[in-house]
This record gives C-alpha cells, sequence and structure tokens, in this order.
C-alpha cells in the first residue's frame, strides 16, 4: 500500500498546483480529506494522519482514494499501516466549486460488535452464492462509486471480457475501448444516458465483446443520496449470444415458412367452436382479398364460397364438427373483387393449451394448377382425338416394344382387331424376309436423319411397306412409352420403283437406258476382274431412211423387234440397253466367257440383220457395230461407251453391217474429241465463238436477209468450219446450247444493221438442238427476242426438213405461236429428205430454201432444174417465199430468175464475212447481179 502511495504522488505531476489551490482552502474539524475529481488527494486533516496510521497529513497527500478506502459489499474500510479500521464515508463537492471535493471518514470501529462480524460472515456466504448465481444465469454485475471513482467488478464479469480486458477496465471509458469498434459510440452513448438517469430509471442496449463472437445485453441505473447527488452507478451484463442466435434461427425459420406458404399460395386458419371466429394468416388473408384487420366467422367465409359448391362444404364439414375427421375439399371462393379462385383445404380438430376444441388447418389456392392441369387434359383429349381421326396408323409400345394401343388406322392397316394386336411387338408382324424386324430406336431431338422402313404382313398375308416415325413419350404416371407412327408408303414404293423404272429404262423399248448403262459399267468396272467387259455400241444403218418414208411409227416399232431379239438371244449375262434413236448397247461382264469379242460382236451383228415386218411389209436392217474393252485400269463406263461410239463410226465409214473394235489410236482419236468438246463447252461459256454473215439477195441484187453461220477461232488449230466441231456438239449434247448462243449473238447483232429504203435486213440462223417440240421451245426465243430487242419479223428460224415431218399436233401449236408473233420459219434443204412433195403443203414454213445439189445441176442436168422448177411452183402456189442457195454461176442465176425464184444466196454474190464487213455491205448500195 505504502508503495501504491508512493507511486501515485510520483505519478501526480500537477499535485503542486493542486495543493497550493487546497492549501486556501478550510476543511471540518474532523478526519477529512480533500481530492480532486479523479480522487487524488490533496489536503488531508491530522485527524485523518491519525485515523489512518500516517505520521503526519502530509503522508496522505498524492494518494488516491481508491487506494485509502476498500469497498466490500456495504462496509467501507480504511486502509491504514496496520491493517483496515471501518469507516463511513461522506462526500460532497468543495463550498467554492474548484473541482474538488471534500470526503469525512467517520471511525465505526466501536460498533463491530460479534453480531456485526456474523452478519459480515453471513454477507460474504451470500456473496458467493450470488456469484453463482450470475454464472448459472451468465449474468455480471459492476457498481461505479463516484466518491472514489472505484469500480467494482463481479468475477463472471472478468470471464466475459478476458482477463486482459478485466485488468484494463479500471475506469468507464475504459470499459468502452474492450468493446467491438463498431459498437463504441454505442456504448459511449450508453454511459453517458445511464450517468445521467433519473432516479428508477434502467437504461439498456447490446453490446458485442471486441472480437464480436459475444452478444452481451448491458444494464444500468443510478442511485442518488438524500443530499441528490450521485451515490453509486450500478449495472449489469447478460451474456444473450445462444439467445441471440436462437432468435435468429426462429426469424430465418419463421421467415422461411412466410416464403414457403407465399411461393405454395399456402395459407393457415383456426376456428374456435365456442365464438365460431375464424383467425386467418396474412397470407391466407391475401389469398382470400380480406383487409388484415377484417373480423371473419365460419358463416362469413362460408358466404364468399362459389354457390355451387357451398353444400358441398357444409356437407364436408359436418364430420369434422361432429367426429372431429379430419376434412379435405376443394371448393371455388368468389373474392371481393369478383374474381374466382379454387382453394384446396385440409382441417383438423386439436385440443388447445386450456383443454378446449379448436380447429385448425391450411387453405391452398390451387387456381393456376387447376387450369394447368384442364389445359393438359384438354391437350390430352385433343391428342387423342388427333390420334383417332389420323389417317396414319399410330401405335403405343412400352419400354419392352409390346403394343399397348393403337388407333382405328393401325388396325386397318394391319387387319387386326385392337385385341388382337395388343401386346403384339413389331417381330411379330414383320415380314419374313425383313432383316431387322425390331422396333428403331427413337432418333435425337433436333437431328434429322431418314425414317426407317419396315415390311410388315397384315392379317390376310399381304405385304405391307411401312415408314415409322418414332418418338419417346411419359404417361400422366410418368411410364415412358413409344409413340410410333406407321405411315404405308406401299404404293409410295411402287410409285418410286416405276419411276426407278422410267428413269432407267427406255420407255419405247423397255430396255435399260444410258443411266443404267452408267449405273452397270460402273458396278462392273469396280471389280477386280473388270478387265474382262467388252461394250457393243451399235447403230441401224439407214435408220432415218424409215423413219422418213414409213413414219416414226414405224420406226417405232423397228426398234421394239429389234429390241426384243437383242433381249431374247444375247448370251446369258449380257445385258441389251437403248441409249437413244437408233442407238443400243450390248454389255458383256466377260468376254471370254462367251468366246471373245469378235464372236460376240459376229453374233450382235447377225441379229441386228433380219427382215422385220413394219406396217405390212418387210424392212430389211443391218447395223454397224463399234466395240471397245478397257485399256487400262483406269478406263471408266463413260471412256469404253466413247470408245465404242467411235469404232462405231469408223465401221460406219466402211460400209453397213460392219464391225469395228476400238484401237489404240481410235481411242486416241477419241480422247481428243473429248478434250474438243471440253474446249467448246470452254467457248460456248466464254464467247470464244465467232459468227459469219452470208447475204440474201433479191433479183436486183438487194440484201434481204443473212443466213448467220458459226465459226472457232480454235487457239491451236485455227478458224474451223462447222462441220469440224458440230459433230462434236452433237455427242457432248451440245447443239441446244449452242444454238441458243448463235441465236442471241445473231439478234444481237442484227440489231445494229441499217435499214435501206425504209427495208431492215432480217436474219435467220439455222436451228439442230433447239428445236420445236423441245423442252422450253418457245420460252427461250421468246426470251431471247425480247433480251436483244428485235423485231420479231426480222427473224428467221431454219429447219431441216426432216425435222418438220409428222410434226405432232403441240409442236404445230408451237410453231403458229411464234408465227403469230412474225417468227418465220424456212425449210433448209428443201428436197433432199424422203417425203413426197406433196408433202410440202403440209409443212409449217414460210419459207422454201432449195437444196444447193438441184441448183448446182438445174443448168445442166435436166432431172434436177425438173425438180426445181416444181419444187417453185409448187411453193409458189401455196403462198410460200423461195428461196435458191448454193448460187454460184450465172447461168444458174438466169434460169432459178426464170423460174420465178424471188431471193438467192450463194458465192456468185458473196461469201459468208466477219460481222464488221457484213455491215458495209449492208450499208452499201447492194451487191451487182449478172
Amino acid at each position: 500500500m505504502i508503495e501504491r502511495r508512493e507511486q501515485a504522488r510520483t505519478a501526480n505531476g500537477g499535485l503542486g498546483s493542486a495543493r497550493a489551490q487546497a492549501g486556501r482552502t478550510a476543511l471540518p474539524d474532523a478526519p477529512a480529506l480533500l481530492s480532486t475529481e479523479d480522487g487524488l488527494v490533496v489536503t488531508a486533516t491530522e485527524k485523518a494522519a491519525v485515523l489512518a496510521g500516517a505520521p503526519d497529513p502530509s503522508a496522505l497527500i498524492g494518494t488516491k482514494l481508491e487506494d485509502l478506502v476498500e469497498r466490500d459489499g456495504r462496509a467501507t474500510w480504511l486502509i491504514t499501516r496496520d491493517g483496515r479500521t471501518p469507516v463511513r464515508m461522506q462526500t460532497w463537492p468543495h463550498a467554492e466549486g474548484t473541482g474538488l471535493r471534500v470526503t469525512v471518514l467517520v471511525d465505526v470501529s466501536d460498533l463491530a460488535d460479534d453480531s456485526s462480524v456474523l452478519s459480515s460472515s453471513a454477507d460474504s456466504e451470500e456473496h458467493y452464492w450470488l456469484i453463482d448465481a450470475q454464472r448459472l444465469a451468465k449474468v455480471a454485475s459492476w457498481v461505479y462509486y463516484p466518491d472514489t471513482g472505484v469500480i467494482y467488478r463481479s468475477p463472471l464479469l472478468a470471464e466475459f471480457i478476458g482477463e486482459d480486458g478485466a485488468e484494463r477496465a479500471d475506469r468507464v471509458t475504459s470499459m468502452i475501448e474492450i468493446t467491438h469498434p463498431d459498437d463504441r459510440a454505442v456504448a459511449e452513448r450508453f454511459y453517458a444516458e445511464v450517468f445521467n438517469a433519473a432516479p428508477g430509471e434502467l437504461v439498456e442496449t447490446e453490446l458485442r465483446n471486441r472480437d464480436g463472437s459475444r452478444v452481451f445485453l448491458c444494464t444500468g441505473s443510478t442511485e442518488y443520496d438524500k443530499a441528490g447527488q450521485v451515490a453509486r452507478v450500478q449495472g449489469t451484463v447478460q451474456d444473450v449470444t445462444e439467445h441471440r442466435a436462437l432468435e435468429k434461427q426462429l426469424r430465418d425459420e419463421r421467415r422461411r415458412l412466410q416464403d414457403a406458404q407465399r411461393i405454395a399460395k399456402l395459407g393457415t386458419w383456426e376456428v374456435d367452436p365456442r365464438t365460431n371466429v375464424m383467425r386467418l394468416s396474412n397470407m391466407l388473408r391475401e389469398i382470400l382479398g380480406l383487409p388484415f384487420d377484417a373480423e371473419c366467422t365460419f358463416e362469413c367465409y362460408l358466404d364468399k364460397v362459389h354457390p355451387d359448391d357451398r353444400s358441398c362444404v357444409r356437407h364436408a364439414w359436418k364430420p369434422l364438427v361432429e367426429t372431429g375427421e379430419p376434412v379435405e375439399i376443394e371448393h371455388r371462393y368468389q373474392r371481393a373483387d369478383d374474381s374466382i379462385r379454387i382453394l384446396r383445404v385440409h382441417g383438423t380438430k386439436i385440443v388447445d393449451a386450456a383443454g378446449e376444441d379448436l380447429y385448425v388447418g391450411t387453405a391452398q389456392d390451387v387456381t393456376e394448377q387447376r387450369a394447368v392441369v384442364t389445359k393438359m387434359q384438354r391437350t390430352s383429349q385433343r391428342f387423342a382425338d388427333l390420334v383417332n381421326i389420323a389417317p396414319v396408323g399410330i401405335g403405343l409400345f412400352d419400354r419392352s416394344e409390346k403394343l399397348v394401343d393403337a388407333n382405328d388406322a393401325l388396325c386397318a392397316l394391319l387387319g387386326y382387331r385392337l385385341d388382337q394386336l395388343r401386346g403384339m411387338s413389331v417381330r411379330d408382324v414383320a415380314h419374313s424376309e425383313e432383316p431387322d424386324p425390331s422396333l428403331p430406336a427413337p432418333g435425337e431431338p433436333g437431328v434429322r436423319r431418314r425414317a426407317p422402313q419396315r415390311v410388315l404382313v397384315r392379317a390376310d398375308g399381304e405385304p405391307v411397306h411401312c415408314e415409322l416415325h418414332i418418338s419417346t413419350s411419359v404417361q400422366d404416371d410418368g411410364t415412358e412409352f413409344w409413340l410410333v407412327v406407321f405411315q404405308d408408303i406401299t404404293e409410295r414404293r411402287r410409285a418410286a420403283e416405276a419411276l426407278r423404272y422410267q428413269a432407267t429404262h427406255d420407255e419405247l423399248t423397255g430396255l435399260p437406258n444410258r443411266t443404267a448403262v452408267k449405273e452397270l459399267l460402273g458396278s462392273i468396272l469396280g471389280r477386280a476382274d473388270s478387265q474382262g467387259v467388252a461394250v457393243l455400241f451399235c447403230d441401224i444403218d439407214n435408220f432415218k431412211r424409215v423413219n422418213d418414208s414409213l413414219g416414226h411409227d414405224a420406226g417405232d416399232e423397228l426398234l421394239v423387234a429389234l429390241a426384243r431379239r437383242l433381249e431374247g438371244s444375247l448370251p446369258e449375262h449380257c445385258t441389251a440397253a437403248r441409249l437413244s434413236g437408233d442407238e443400243f448397247v450390248v454389255i458383256c461382264p466377260d468376254a471370254e466367257a462367251v468366246g471373245g469379242v469378235d464372236s460376240l460382236a459376229t453374233r450382235v451383228v447377225a441379229l441386228l440383220r433380219t427382215a422385220v415386218p413394219v406396217h405390212g411389209q418387210l424392212v430389211r436392217v443391218s447395223s454397224s457395230i463399234g466395240a471397245a474393252v478397257p485399256n487400262d485400269c483406269r478406263t471408266c463406263g463413260d471412256d469404253l461407251l466413247r470408245f465404242a461410239d467411235a469404232a462405231m463410226f469408223e465401221a460406219k465409214r466402211r460400209g453397213a453391217g460392219k464391225v469395228s473394235l476400238a484401237s489404240s489410236a481410235l481411242m486416241a482419236a477419241a480422247d481428243r474429241q473429248l478434250h474438243l468438246e471440253g474446249q467448246l463447252r470452254e467457248a460456248l461459256a466464254n464467247d470464244g465463238l465467232e459468227l459469219h454473215y452470208q447475204p440474201v439477195v433479191d433479183r436486183e441484187g438487194a440484201v434481204v436477209s443473212a443466213e448467220a453461220l458459226v465459226r472457232w477461232p480454235h487457239p491451236e488449230r485455227g478458224m474451223l468450219a462447222p462441220d469440224a466441231f458440230l459433230p462434236v456438239a452433237e455427242q457432248g449434247d451440245l447443239l441446244r446450247e449452242l444454238d441458243r448462243w448463235v441465236l442471241r449473238t445473231a439478234l444481237r447483232e442484227a440489231v445494229k444493221w441499217p435499214a435501206r429504203n425504209g427495208r431492215s435486213v432480217s436474219i435467220a440462223v439455222n436451228l439442230a438442238g433447239l428445236v420445236p417440240g423441245g423442252p422450253d421451245f418457245v420460252d427461250s426465243v421468246a426470251d431471247i427476242v425480247a433480251e436483244t430487242g428485235i423485231d420479231w419479223d426480222r427473224v428467221i428460224l431454219e429447219l431441216v426438213e426432216t425435222a418438220l415431218v409428222d410434226l405432232p399436233s403441240r409442236t404445230r401449236h408451237e410453231m403458229a405461236e411464234l408465227a403469230g408473233r412474225g417468227v418465220r420459219f424456212a425449210v433448209d434443204d428443201f428436197g433432199t429428205g424422203y417425203s413426197s412433195l406433196a408433202r410440202l403443203k403440209d409443212l409449217p414454213a414460210q419459207i422454201i430454201k432449195v437444196d444447193r445439189r438441184f441448183v448446182a445441176g438445174v443448168d445442166g442436168d435436166a432431172s434436177d432444174f425438173a425438180v426445181a422448177r416444181a419444187v417453185v411452183d409448187m411453193a409458189y402456189a401455196m403462198d410460200r417465199q423461195c428461196v435458191a442457195e448454193g448460187v454460184e454461176t450465172a447461168a444458174q442465176f438466169q434460169l432459178l430468175r426464170g423460174m420465178g425464184v424471188e431471193s438467192y444466196q450463194g458465192w456468185l454474190f458473196a461469201r459468208a464475212v466477219p460481222a464488221t464487213e457484213f455491215r458495209e455491205i449492208v450499208a452499201g448500195d447492194g451487191i451487182n447481179v449478172p
């Protein structure tokens, strides 16, 4: 104690000024002390020194009151050198108000008899009981004595705040510092309110410890003495961490319950049968549209039940009231806004804490769920109706592929009753030759694939081809099943097979066509033993004469007869085919097996050298045959056909009924021709051809028209005449495209020609591929005329005589349509065909061109002269214009002019010249005539 007093004296540097002030202050004639606000003694009386056992008053100066006085419950002790003396303290502010306090110590040792000792002992025991009770209740306490500045803390408070905090909590301000940083402002406000609290006022707040791990409920109050001075400030600190955690948990659970009820649209209710009052949860009030403060009885609730459901609700409620049997019912409820909600109500009877009956339950708004269920039911019904009326068979199969249900269309498709089909699988009705009789697995969603097909057998044994469309679905009970649509494609397959047959077979003869030939050669040449294959290309000799003289029907009859001879007499495994016109092909996969290529060719020549009865007369025919075999492993089907075709032309050059085998030289020539064909295609695509124009003049030499003649400035072979590349175009199926190019180019050029004396020069174009009766003939000509802008009456389309013989009505109609617009048709090389002159009147043409062979002999051959005159006379008799072509001498010109020919074309007047030169001729004064 002495050491603490010495330390206090040393530590208080402001003691001198306080003593100087105290020296002027009078104290009572008693054991009295004068101290500063923080309890530092600055003056003491002699009696105070005697009572404290100090040698003189100066020994007490600089000591703190809390070091001199000790509180123990209700007892106060003065600490002396020999021990401690019981005293009573009285303290009051100094009269001069200088911030000093006067403390008088009254010795009460003469009052501390044995009974007080016993009382103190009892108080001490009670003190320990109180501490134990505080520990059990987790409540600590503290007391602050303003007169001494001493703070008493119960032991449990030290446990709450920790030893380190307890050591520093020797002042009220230091107790604030041991709270959580975020709570210190609250702590300062709390202590300020406690120290200024009115008598009997209790101040409360919650604070956390320094690390925030614990929560404490802090209370405080202030006691005042009779003079109105603060005698002491006391408080409690209760650890409520677990309580607050539990409260938070309860709040969270309540919130989750409320959220769940809100999401489920579920409210609770209870009815007191004694008062009939119905208490509703907030959620249920919200569902029913009732104000939160509105009272409700069961009768009020029942009044809002839909009239059609009210009796049902009463009936369901009766067992609950009479026997306590739980109730469950759905009914409609009409809200105040007249909207209708569907409620699912559950109720039961319980006994409350007072032993009274209470009806409790829930009410859930299931309006949306019922709407969804109704929609699903309607959808299911629509689906069922669609399945029943669907024209295709539909079956439901379980996971074991057994049929569960089917519509009438499937029963009709398979010829079974539904009770017979149930339990059957696709395997049970599959055709014996069906390679995969199982039910195909459903395809992946979003992945398109070809629908699988199965051949099934009807109850009557008839096969039926079905296309299966499969999807997985789920029944209402969650069972997965397969929905299978059986589409009858039997007729479609037959139609497809018919179309396939038409696509691969010649319509006239029924033989395989070019498409089938290419497929067959492709499959044969793809085998390892393909080197033995042989292809024979057969062309009927003089077949054109049969068509021209006897008609196309006779020619068709002849072709069918020859096809039957080939089909019935060729060696086994050999295939006869018709490519086009009078061209047949024989394919033999193994020539050695039939005696070699020569033997096979000889046999085919013999088959096609025969007399065939046609239209009541025998027609003798023969054929020229070209044969080809692979020259290396790279030979393809197209190569064999080209080589055999080239060999056939070689055989024709040698005479009718001949056979030629494609040699290496011939194959090389065919390759060159193929190369030339490719170049021709490129020239057509890139405008690599040229047109020359040969004028047609009248009797005075005036140019009335011009014939467009195509030329090919070949990059390697120079300028090629038509006879050098037209056969290539014909073999490459380019004639139609070539005609379009010539017609478009010629009309575009003719638009630029000047008119003479008000007359425009017409333009004539020979057509060989783009001919009447062909696809889009009229549209192609009309489009080109419209594109170039030329007048319709300047266009002349030249066709050979044979192209105009025995025209069908459709072709005549097309020609008449173009003639009606102004186009003129010319019969080129008239007289070279095999029709009689009497057919001239049937030709739908306005211009007749006498062939150059008759013109060449008109001045030296009486027969040619007679033919020419007959043609001219007949032309004028039928109001046709007549043009003589190939006029080369003045004598020919004079004789033809004498016959009455109006127009002339030939070298006598001008050769075919390029476009620029022809423009000069048209712009001139005409051509001199002899």
